[in-house]
């Protein structure tokens, strides 16, 4: 079949439905990760029982800079769900570390900030 009579397109999106990335699975062990816990690669070289995936491997690249779960799925193109699987796995190998997002009661207001600013300036 000639690239012009192909039905499927770059535009189209991922061929592959997310419950098969995800072998048909649902949950994990990070299943209850908030969606702005920070992701980040530990480093670890990959054990040579791990049967990772090409995604499991595109979020690995992901992670290697901490990020929040959210815009790890948002770069990968994947429901968040189906990244939370594939962080389970990885979090199982040791590949991955998942840190909670920050309190809110230790996130500085925007009036503390501002002050800061201020007396910055005024150096």
């Amino acid at each position: 079949m000639s690239r012009e009579h192909e039905w499927v397109d770059e535009e189209a999106g991922p061929v592959v439905r997310p419950y098969a990335v995800a072998r048909g699975r649902t949950k994990s062990a990070a299943a209850e990760v908030d969606l702005l816990a920070t992701v980040a690669s530990t480093g670890v070289p990959v054990p040579a029982k791990a049967e990772l995936s090409a995604q499991h491997r595109r979020l690995l690249a992901v992670a290697g800079k901490s990020r929040p779960v959210v815009e790890i799925a948002s770069d990968l193109g994947l429901p968040v769900g189906v990244v939370r699987v594939l962080l389970g796995d990885l979090l199982e190998h040791g590949l991955v570390t998942v840190r909670p997002p920050r309190d809110k009661a230790t996130t500085p207001t925007e009036s503390l900030l501002r002050e800061v600013i201020n007396g910055l300036r005024a150096l």
